[in-house]
């Protein structure tokens, strides 16, 4: 198993370029991996929204886990994410890595909660909006995402990619919504 992540942080780490790290997994499937790897290590701060009933079955201890009935709404799903943000940056990390999942979403064949793709905007909106106005480095990555129509999870990965560059980029309007669909 090779954990991407673990080893950006890792190779950072081992080139004195930073010492705290935060994980941020937005998955629908626990961040079981990058929870396990640091488990004891103080410096890594490994955060995991995820739903309870969801894969794996047994949970590995994140340094803090919130876990989703199924069917969470947005509300219910910002709420506790933004609840729960300011442990992770009370970690001071000098940098983030989000994983900002598209499984979360209502039309997601394996995600089993009920996230809208304007809810996930949001998500993406708040976790980079505060890495942002903390002037902490973020690694954005795309993961999970089996909607019952392709172009779904093609369309909620193509906005956090669109909120990436409105928030970090030159701050202009972001591309217009359909540009990133299958057979467009």
């Amino acid at each position: 198993m090779l954990n991407d992540v673990a080893i950006a942080i890792r190779v950072l780490r081992r080139d004195g370029l930073i010492q705290r790290a935060a994980v941020i997994d937005c998955d629908v499937h626990q961040g079981n991996g990058t929870a396990t790897i640091f488990a004891d290590d103080p410096e890594v701060f490994t955060f995991s929204m995820h739903g309870a009933k969801n894969y794996p079955l047994f949970k590995a201890r994140s340094s803090l886990d919130v876990e989703l009935p199924d069917g969470t709404s947005d509300e219910v799903y910002l709420d506790q994410l933004d609840a729960n943000l300011p442990q992770v940056f009370g970690h001071e990390p000098e940098i983030v890595f989000y994983l900002g999942g598209a499984d979360p979403y209502a039309g997601d064949k394996l995600g089993r909660l009920a996230v809208s793709m304007d809810g996930l905007r949001q998500r993406d909106e708040s976790v980079l909006n505060q890495c942002y106005e903390r002037e902490v480095p973020v690694v954005t990555l795309l993961s999970g995402g089996y909607a019952d129509d392709i172009n779904d999870t093609v369309e909620i990965h193509c906005n956090t990619i669109r909120i990436v560059r409105k928030i970090f980029g030159n701050q202009a309007e972001p591309a217009s919504e359909g540009v990133c669909r299958l057979g467009a």
